[in-house]
């Protein structure tokens, strides 16, 4: 069952003047830092809030590490902006099966790391009115 809104991942050119602006403008602070070397980003958490499932809301700045990178081929035809939202739950592979048995087609056959040690897999966004869709399972979760 998914619980929250987890993140909304934002394609950005330079990572560092991005969370620049978030910090100036909203306020927000990065929460956590790391490089997916996998899916060839940089990216900084900003956590915006507590959720009542004991998870967080945050926003996902995402800059690529290098060009054929899907979020750097994202970017090069769409720009900066929004690049995915992800919703929580307490077990990506049984919601994955479930939504995937309701004709939507799942990217990976099984997920990967995400971040902060995260269980990953993302829904095609054709299936999903033209949002990419990630399902997460927190690191804390499993």
């Amino acid at each position: 069952m998914l619980t929250r809104i987890d993140h909304i991942g934002i394609a950005c050119f330079d990572l560092d003047t991005t969370v620049e602006f978030y910090r100036a403008t909203y306020g927000f602070e990065v929460y956590h830092s790391e490089v997916n070397e996998e899916q060839g980003v940089r990216e900084a958490m900003l956590k915006i809030n507590e959720t009542s499932d004991g998870g967080a809301s945050y926003l996902q700045l995402l800059e690529p590490t290098r060009e054929d990178s899907a979020v750097g081929k994202w970017l090069a035809k769409n720009g900066e902006g929004v690049h995915h939202i992800a919703f929580g739950t307490a077990n990506v592979d049984e919601d994955a099966a479930d939504i995937g048995g309701k004709g939507v087609r799942v990217l990976y056959d099984e997920p990967r790391t995400g971040s902060m040690g995260s269980r990953i897999t993302f829904l095609h966004p054709k299936d999903c009115h033209g949002v990419l869709t990630e399902l997460v399972t927190s690191a804390t979760e499993h």
